[in-house]
Protein backbone atom coordinates (compact mmCIF):
# COMPACT_ATOMS: atom_id res chain seq x y z
CA UNK A 1 0.00 0.00 0.00
CA UNK A 2 1.61 3.68 -0.53
CA UNK A 3 2.18 6.09 1.56
CA UNK A 4 0.52 8.87 1.67
CA UNK A 5 2.85 11.69 1.49
CA UNK A 6 2.23 15.21 0.93
CA UNK A 7 -1.39 15.88 -0.81
CA UNK A 8 -3.06 18.97 -2.16
CA UNK A 9 -4.99 19.23 1.37
CA UNK A 10 -1.34 20.30 3.09
CA UNK A 11 -2.16 23.86 1.21
CA UNK A 12 -5.82 24.46 2.39
CA UNK A 13 -4.37 24.40 6.06
CA UNK A 14 -4.92 28.11 7.37
CA UNK A 15 -1.70 28.17 9.77
CA UNK A 16 2.02 26.51 10.64
CA UNK A 17 0.40 24.93 14.07
CA UNK A 18 -2.02 23.21 11.59
CA UNK A 19 0.39 21.66 8.97
CA UNK A 20 2.46 20.74 12.18
CA UNK A 21 -0.60 19.76 13.47
CA UNK A 22 -1.59 17.28 10.74
CA UNK A 23 2.33 16.36 10.10
CA UNK A 24 2.19 14.80 13.79
CA UNK A 25 -1.19 13.02 12.71
CA UNK A 26 0.49 11.18 9.91
CA UNK A 27 3.56 10.14 12.21
CA UNK A 28 0.95 8.34 14.37
CA UNK A 29 -0.92 6.66 12.01
CA UNK A 30 1.98 5.53 10.15
CA UNK A 31 3.14 4.20 13.50
CA UNK A 32 0.50 2.83 15.29
CA UNK A 33 -2.71 2.64 12.86
CA UNK A 34 -1.85 1.44 9.22
CA UNK A 35 0.52 -1.06 9.93
CA UNK A 36 -2.03 -3.33 12.00
CA UNK A 37 -5.75 -1.78 10.33
CA UNK A 38 -6.24 -4.78 7.80
CA UNK A 39 -5.68 -7.74 10.83
CA UNK A 40 -7.40 -5.66 13.46
CA UNK A 41 -10.72 -5.14 10.95
CA UNK A 42 -10.73 -8.76 9.42
CA UNK A 43 -10.52 -9.75 13.14
CA UNK A 44 -13.75 -7.38 14.17
CA UNK A 45 -11.15 -6.08 16.77
CA UNK A 46 -12.13 -3.01 18.45
CA UNK A 47 -9.28 -0.34 19.44
CA UNK A 48 -9.97 0.80 22.53
CA UNK A 49 -6.01 1.24 23.23
CA UNK A 50 -5.75 3.61 19.95
CA UNK A 51 -8.66 6.08 21.07
CA UNK A 52 -6.54 5.75 24.67
CA UNK A 53 -4.27 7.03 22.33
CA UNK A 54 -5.72 9.92 20.34
CA UNK A 55 -7.25 11.21 23.53
CA UNK A 56 -3.46 11.67 25.43
CA UNK A 57 -2.67 13.07 21.73
CA UNK A 58 -5.44 15.75 21.80
CA UNK A 59 -7.23 14.69 19.14
CA UNK A 60 -10.50 14.11 20.65
CA UNK A 61 -10.89 17.33 21.52
CA UNK A 62 -9.84 19.32 18.60
CA UNK A 63 -12.52 21.73 17.45
CA UNK A 64 -13.97 22.68 21.08
CA UNK A 65 -12.61 24.92 23.44
CA UNK A 66 -9.40 24.92 25.31
CA UNK A 67 -11.08 26.40 28.58
CA UNK A 68 -12.38 23.06 28.83
CA UNK A 69 -9.43 21.07 27.51
CA UNK A 70 -10.31 21.18 23.88
CA UNK A 71 -7.86 21.64 20.97
CA UNK A 72 -9.62 25.17 20.06
CA UNK A 73 -9.11 24.01 16.55
CA UNK A 74 -11.59 25.17 13.96
CA UNK A 75 -13.39 23.03 12.12
CA UNK A 76 -11.24 23.00 8.40
CA UNK A 77 -8.59 21.94 10.75
CA UNK A 78 -10.44 19.19 12.47
CA UNK A 79 -11.82 17.58 9.44
CA UNK A 80 -8.96 17.38 7.89
CA UNK A 81 -7.12 15.26 10.63
CA UNK A 82 -10.62 13.40 10.66
CA UNK A 83 -9.75 12.80 6.68
CA UNK A 84 -6.59 11.66 7.38
CA UNK A 85 -7.35 9.29 10.31
CA UNK A 86 -10.73 7.54 8.13
CA UNK A 87 -7.99 7.47 5.02
CA UNK A 88 -5.62 4.97 7.73
CA UNK A 89 -8.96 3.19 9.09
CA UNK A 90 -12.26 4.12 8.73
CA UNK A 91 -12.93 2.43 12.42
CA UNK A 92 -10.66 5.44 13.98
CA UNK A 93 -11.99 8.03 11.84
CA UNK A 94 -15.90 7.46 11.85
CA UNK A 95 -15.18 6.47 15.50
CA UNK A 96 -13.49 10.05 16.14
CA UNK A 97 -16.27 11.70 14.77
CA UNK A 98 -19.04 10.08 16.32
CA UNK A 99 -17.07 10.86 19.78
CA UNK A 100 -17.24 14.57 18.69
CA UNK A 101 -20.89 14.33 17.89
CA UNK A 102 -21.55 12.83 21.40
CA UNK A 103 -19.71 15.78 22.90
CA UNK A 104 -21.29 18.60 20.72
CA UNK A 105 -24.83 18.64 23.11
CA UNK A 106 -22.83 19.19 26.20
CA UNK A 107 -20.46 22.00 24.53
CA UNK A 108 -23.09 23.90 23.16
CA UNK A 109 -26.17 23.90 24.74
CA UNK A 110 -24.54 22.37 28.68
CA UNK A 111 -24.53 24.98 31.64
CA UNK A 112 -21.20 26.53 32.25
CA UNK A 113 -21.43 24.01 35.47
CA UNK A 114 -22.18 21.14 33.51
CA UNK A 115 -19.37 21.98 31.13
CA UNK A 116 -16.81 22.86 33.69
CA UNK A 117 -17.77 19.17 35.16
CA UNK A 118 -17.47 16.93 32.20
CA UNK A 119 -16.20 18.07 29.32
CA UNK A 120 -12.37 17.53 30.69
CA UNK A 121 -12.80 14.36 30.98
CA UNK A 122 -14.61 13.81 27.65
CA UNK A 123 -12.21 15.46 25.53
CA UNK A 124 -8.64 14.41 27.32
CA UNK A 125 -9.41 12.25 29.95
CA UNK A 126 -9.11 8.91 27.90
CA UNK A 127 -13.10 8.55 27.86
CA UNK A 128 -15.12 7.51 24.80
CA UNK A 129 -18.58 8.66 23.26
CA UNK A 130 -21.56 7.62 21.58
CA UNK A 131 -24.84 9.30 20.22
CA UNK A 132 -28.16 8.02 20.81
CA UNK A 133 -31.33 9.00 18.18
CA UNK A 134 -31.83 6.32 16.45
CA UNK A 135 -34.22 3.42 17.69
CA UNK A 136 -35.35 -0.14 15.59
CA UNK A 137 -38.55 2.06 14.61
CA UNK A 138 -37.47 5.77 14.28
CA UNK A 139 -34.57 6.11 11.76
CA UNK A 140 -34.67 9.07 9.12
CA UNK A 141 -38.09 9.82 10.80
CA UNK A 142 -36.20 11.07 14.47
CA UNK A 143 -38.78 12.64 16.02
CA UNK A 144 -41.36 9.87 16.49
CA UNK A 145 -38.55 8.25 18.86
CA UNK A 146 -40.49 6.58 21.82
CA UNK A 147 -37.71 5.90 24.27
CA UNK A 148 -39.02 7.91 27.50
CA UNK A 149 -37.64 9.88 30.09
CA UNK A 150 -39.79 10.69 33.03
CA UNK A 151 -39.33 13.16 36.16
CA UNK A 152 -39.27 12.51 39.84
CA UNK A 153 -38.02 14.93 41.60
CA UNK A 154 -34.97 15.82 40.63
CA UNK A 155 -34.34 12.38 39.06
CA UNK A 156 -35.50 11.17 35.27
CA UNK A 157 -35.90 7.71 34.87
CA UNK A 158 -35.04 6.43 31.13
CA UNK A 159 -36.81 3.44 29.53
CA UNK A 160 -36.70 1.98 26.00
CA UNK A 161 -34.39 0.87 23.15
CA UNK A 162 -31.85 2.92 20.88
CA UNK A 163 -30.50 1.50 17.97
CA UNK A 164 -27.73 1.57 15.42
CA UNK A 165 -25.68 2.65 17.98
CA UNK A 166 -21.60 3.22 17.04
CA UNK A 167 -19.78 2.44 20.42
CA UNK A 168 -22.92 0.87 21.87
CA UNK A 169 -21.28 -0.85 25.04
CA UNK A 170 -18.09 0.14 24.95
CA UNK A 171 -18.69 3.83 25.15
CA UNK A 172 -18.04 5.67 28.79
CA UNK A 173 -20.95 8.08 28.04
CA UNK A 174 -23.66 8.35 26.30
CA UNK A 175 -26.06 11.65 24.74
CA UNK A 176 -29.17 10.63 24.66
CA UNK A 177 -32.56 12.18 23.11
CA UNK A 178 -35.75 10.67 24.85
CA UNK A 179 -39.45 11.69 25.24
CA UNK A 180 -39.98 13.89 27.99
CA UNK A 181 -43.16 15.34 26.48
CA UNK A 182 -46.29 14.81 23.79
CA UNK A 183 -45.69 13.38 20.47
CA UNK A 184 -43.58 15.27 17.81
CA UNK A 185 -40.35 17.09 17.66
CA UNK A 186 -40.63 19.86 20.86
CA UNK A 187 -41.57 16.79 23.61
CA UNK A 188 -37.87 15.36 23.52
CA UNK A 189 -35.49 16.25 25.91
CA UNK A 190 -31.08 15.28 26.13
CA UNK A 191 -29.39 13.58 29.32
CA UNK A 192 -26.23 12.71 29.30
CA UNK A 193 -26.01 9.69 30.72
CA UNK A 194 -22.69 7.54 31.98
CA UNK A 195 -21.87 4.16 30.19
CA UNK A 196 -21.93 2.51 33.87
CA UNK A 197 -25.43 3.51 34.94
CA UNK A 198 -27.47 0.74 36.35
CA UNK A 199 -30.06 -0.71 33.74
CA UNK A 200 -28.29 -0.01 30.97
CA UNK A 201 -27.70 -2.98 28.76
CA UNK A 202 -26.24 -3.42 24.95
CA UNK A 203 -27.15 -6.13 23.11
CA UNK A 204 -24.56 -8.08 20.85
CA UNK A 205 -23.04 -6.66 17.87
CA UNK A 206 -25.02 -6.25 15.25
CA UNK A 207 -22.85 -8.37 12.31
CA UNK A 208 -21.67 -5.64 9.12
CA UNK A 209 -20.63 -5.77 6.03
CA UNK A 210 -17.91 -3.37 6.56
CA UNK A 211 -16.62 -1.62 9.95
CA UNK A 212 -16.18 -5.08 11.52
CA UNK A 213 -13.66 -3.39 14.17
CA UNK A 214 -16.77 -0.91 15.52
CA UNK A 215 -19.38 -2.18 17.16
CA UNK A 216 -22.65 -1.00 16.49
CA UNK A 217 -25.60 -2.66 18.84
CA UNK A 218 -29.00 -1.71 20.38
CA UNK A 219 -28.97 0.08 24.20
CA UNK A 220 -32.11 -1.38 26.47
CA UNK A 221 -32.62 1.45 29.17
CA UNK A 222 -34.68 -0.34 31.63
CA UNK A 223 -34.91 2.19 34.48
CA UNK A 224 -32.00 3.96 34.26
CA UNK A 225 -32.08 6.96 36.21
CA UNK A 226 -30.52 9.81 35.57
CA UNK A 227 -29.75 13.11 38.16
CA UNK A 228 -31.63 16.06 36.84
CA UNK A 229 -28.27 17.74 36.62
CA UNK A 230 -27.20 15.64 33.75
CA UNK A 231 -29.95 16.78 31.76
CA UNK A 232 -28.81 18.95 28.59
CA UNK A 233 -30.45 22.25 27.75
CA UNK A 234 -34.24 22.90 28.50
CA UNK A 235 -37.05 19.92 28.60
CA UNK A 236 -38.38 19.96 25.22
CA UNK A 237 -35.39 21.69 23.57
CA UNK A 238 -33.79 17.80 22.35
CA UNK A 239 -34.77 17.61 19.07
CA UNK A 240 -33.12 21.31 18.41
CA UNK A 241 -29.66 20.18 20.02
CA UNK A 242 -30.22 16.77 18.01
CA UNK A 243 -30.04 19.03 14.46
CA UNK A 244 -27.49 21.22 15.80
CA UNK A 245 -25.30 17.67 15.91
CA UNK A 246 -26.39 16.37 13.01
CA UNK A 247 -25.56 19.19 10.88
CA UNK A 248 -21.59 19.58 12.51
CA UNK A 249 -21.55 15.77 12.41
CA UNK A 250 -22.22 15.25 8.78
CA UNK A 251 -19.78 17.43 7.84
CA UNK A 252 -17.25 14.82 9.83
CA UNK A 253 -18.77 12.37 7.70
CA UNK A 254 -17.87 13.76 4.64
CA UNK A 255 -14.33 14.05 5.51
CA UNK A 256 -14.52 10.50 6.36
CA UNK A 257 -15.41 9.86 2.87
CA UNK A 258 -13.01 11.53 1.13
CA UNK A 259 -10.70 9.60 3.83
CA UNK A 260 -12.01 6.65 2.19
CA UNK A 261 -11.85 7.67 -1.63
CA UNK A 262 -8.50 9.06 -0.95
CA UNK A 263 -6.72 6.14 0.38
CA UNK A 264 -8.72 4.02 -2.76
CA UNK A 265 -7.10 6.04 -5.33
CA UNK A 266 -3.33 5.87 -3.49
CA UNK A 267 -3.99 2.07 -3.85
CA UNK A 268 -5.02 2.28 -7.84
CA UNK A 269 -2.31 4.54 -8.73
CA UNK A 270 -0.02 2.38 -6.98
CA UNK A 271 -1.00 -0.88 -8.32
CA UNK A 272 -1.54 0.17 -12.33
CA UNK A 273 1.68 2.09 -12.25
CA UNK A 274 3.51 -1.68 -10.90
CA UNK A 275 1.15 -3.91 -12.95
CA UNK A 276 2.18 -4.54 -16.35
CA UNK A 277 0.27 -5.70 -19.30
CA UNK A 278 1.17 -6.04 -22.85
CA UNK A 279 4.56 -4.94 -22.37
CA UNK A 280 4.16 -1.76 -20.31
CA UNK A 281 2.03 -0.67 -17.21
CA UNK A 282 -1.40 -1.03 -16.92
CA UNK A 283 -1.70 3.05 -16.17
CA UNK A 284 -0.23 4.07 -19.79
CA UNK A 285 -4.10 2.81 -20.83
CA UNK A 286 -6.36 5.83 -21.97
CA UNK A 287 -8.96 3.90 -20.22
CA UNK A 288 -7.87 3.69 -17.23
CA UNK A 289 -6.19 6.67 -16.81
CA UNK A 290 -9.61 8.57 -17.79
CA UNK A 291 -10.95 6.90 -14.64
CA UNK A 292 -8.06 7.80 -12.43
CA UNK A 293 -8.65 11.32 -13.16
CA UNK A 294 -12.17 10.91 -12.78
CA UNK A 295 -11.69 9.37 -9.15
CA UNK A 296 -9.47 12.53 -8.22
CA UNK A 297 -11.57 15.22 -9.52
CA UNK A 298 -14.53 13.49 -7.31
CA UNK A 299 -12.12 13.51 -4.50
CA UNK A 300 -11.20 16.74 -4.95
CA UNK A 301 -14.64 18.16 -5.35
CA UNK A 302 -15.87 16.55 -2.48
CA UNK A 303 -12.89 18.36 -0.79
CA UNK A 304 -13.71 21.65 -1.68
CA UNK A 305 -17.10 21.07 -0.52
CA UNK A 306 -16.45 20.04 2.89
CA UNK A 307 -14.04 22.61 3.49
CA UNK A 308 -16.29 25.25 2.04
CA UNK A 309 -19.17 23.79 4.60
CA UNK A 310 -16.88 24.04 7.67
CA UNK A 311 -15.58 27.53 7.18
CA UNK A 312 -19.25 28.58 7.23
CA UNK A 313 -19.64 27.28 10.16
CA UNK A 314 -16.14 28.65 11.08
CA UNK A 315 -17.36 31.68 10.99
CA UNK A 316 -20.65 31.14 13.14
CA UNK A 317 -22.64 31.49 9.06
CA UNK A 318 -25.64 29.28 8.66
CA UNK A 319 -23.91 25.84 7.31
CA UNK A 320 -27.03 23.27 7.48
CA UNK A 321 -27.55 23.12 3.41
CA UNK A 322 -23.79 23.10 2.47
CA UNK A 323 -23.46 20.20 5.17
CA UNK A 324 -26.35 18.02 3.54
CA UNK A 325 -24.59 18.83 0.02
CA UNK A 326 -21.19 17.88 1.44
CA UNK A 327 -22.21 14.78 3.00
CA UNK A 328 -24.54 13.71 0.41
CA UNK A 329 -21.48 14.43 -2.56
CA UNK A 330 -19.00 13.35 -0.63
CA UNK A 331 -20.00 9.76 0.40
CA UNK A 332 -21.80 9.28 -3.00
CA UNK A 333 -18.26 9.96 -4.30
CA UNK A 334 -16.68 7.52 -1.78
CA UNK A 335 -18.94 5.02 -3.33
CA UNK A 336 -17.91 5.23 -6.76
CA UNK A 337 -14.19 6.20 -6.38
CA UNK A 338 -13.90 2.72 -4.33
CA UNK A 339 -15.76 0.71 -6.54
CA UNK A 340 -13.45 1.94 -9.56
CA UNK A 341 -10.53 1.11 -7.50
CA UNK A 342 -11.86 -2.51 -7.10
CA UNK A 343 -12.03 -2.74 -10.64
CA UNK A 344 -8.85 -1.12 -11.60
CA UNK A 345 -7.29 -4.03 -9.67
CA UNK A 346 -9.09 -6.62 -11.11
CA UNK A 347 -9.11 -9.71 -9.50
CA UNK A 348 -7.07 -8.85 -7.23
CA UNK A 349 -9.35 -5.91 -5.98
CA UNK A 350 -11.87 -8.66 -4.86
CA UNK A 351 -9.24 -10.59 -2.53
CA UNK A 352 -8.66 -9.45 1.03
CA UNK A 353 -4.72 -9.60 0.28
CA UNK A 354 -5.60 -5.57 -0.94
CA UNK A 355 -7.53 -3.45 0.77
CA UNK A 356 -9.48 -1.91 -2.05
CA UNK A 357 -12.38 -4.37 -1.44
CA UNK A 358 -12.28 -2.80 2.26
CA UNK A 359 -12.49 0.26 1.02
CA UNK A 360 -15.59 -0.48 -0.73
CA UNK A 361 -17.31 -2.23 1.71
CA UNK A 362 -16.73 0.61 3.92
CA UNK A 363 -17.65 3.35 1.81
CA UNK A 364 -21.24 1.88 1.52
CA UNK A 365 -22.22 2.61 5.39
CA UNK A 366 -21.20 6.51 4.99
CA UNK A 367 -24.47 7.16 2.04
CA UNK A 368 -26.17 5.63 5.29
CA UNK A 369 -25.46 7.11 8.30
CA UNK A 370 -26.14 10.53 9.61
CA UNK A 371 -28.63 10.46 7.61
CA UNK A 372 -29.27 8.81 4.66
CA UNK A 373 -28.27 10.33 1.35
CA UNK A 374 -32.06 10.86 0.50
CA UNK A 375 -32.73 12.88 3.93
CA UNK A 376 -30.07 14.56 2.36
CA UNK A 377 -31.56 15.33 -0.58
CA UNK A 378 -35.14 16.67 1.20
CA UNK A 379 -33.01 18.79 3.34
CA UNK A 380 -31.26 20.48 0.99
CA UNK A 381 -34.49 20.81 -1.22
CA UNK A 382 -36.64 22.32 1.44
CA UNK A 383 -33.59 25.10 1.65
CA UNK A 384 -33.81 25.52 -1.94
CA UNK A 385 -37.88 25.23 -2.48
CA UNK A 386 -38.99 25.87 1.16
CA UNK A 387 -41.14 23.11 3.12
CA UNK A 388 -43.20 19.95 1.20
CA UNK A 389 -46.63 21.02 1.04
CA UNK A 390 -49.39 18.58 2.36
Amino acid sequence: MTDYGPRPVDRRLPTEEARDLLALVRDLLDREIKPVAAEQEEAGRFPRETFALLSESGLLSLPYAEEFGGGDQPYEVYLQVLEELAAARLTVGLGVSVHTLACHALAEFGTKEQRAAHLPAMLGGGLLGAYCLSEPASGSDAASLTTRAVRDGDTWTLEGTKAWITHGGVADFYTVLARTGDKGARGITAFLVPGDAEGLTAAAPERKMGMKGSPTAQLHFDGVRVPDARRIGDEGQGFTIALSALDSGRLGIAACAIGIAQAALDEALEYTASRQQFGRPIADFQGLRFMIADMATQIEAGRSLYLAAARLKDAGLPFSKEAAMAKLFCTDAAMRVTTDAVQLLGGYGYTLDFPAERYMREAKVLQIVEGTNQIQRMVVARHLAGPETR
